[in-house]
């Protein structure tokens, strides 16, 4: 029914950029909050960024504030997260979710609060 599919992950140096992209299945696109977690070896899955369903709303984990840009192309089906001034710690398994957030701004930053998720996408970031 929803079905994200991660790509655009990849090698990058310290400094550098990669933008993932998330290409959502079906006709109701729209109506999904979208968020990006990552999870890196022995670690437990981390928020990274989210998109309200319209567009208006957008929240990052700490660790990223001012280096990642998340957008949506309704157009599309897609959502985008632009990744820049990597650092090695941004290495990790990024995946791509999708749900409805009913309570948006309680809720966003909780992995188990998505119901649908891609098949992930390395990003490994070299020093």
């Amino acid at each position: 029914q929803v079905q994200p599919v991660e790509s655009g992950g990849g090698w990058a140096q310290a400094g550098g950029s990669l933008k993932l992209s998330c290409v959502v299945s079906g006709h109701s696109f729209s109506a999904y909050d979208m968020g990006w977690f990552r999870q890196a070896p022995g670690k437990e899955r981390e928020f990274v960024a989210v998109v309200s369903w319209n567009g208006g709303s957008t929240y990052y984990g700490d660790s990223v504030k001012g280096r990642f840009t998340i957008s949506r192309d309704a157009a599309k089906n897609t959502v985008s997260m632009q990744m820049s001034s990597l650092k090695a710690e941004d290495t990790a398994v990024y995946y791509c979710a999708a749900s409805r957030l009913w309570n948006f701004d309680s809720d966003y930053g909780r992995s188990s609060n998505y119901a649908h998720w891609g098949q992930g996408t390395q990003v490994t970031v070299s020093s």
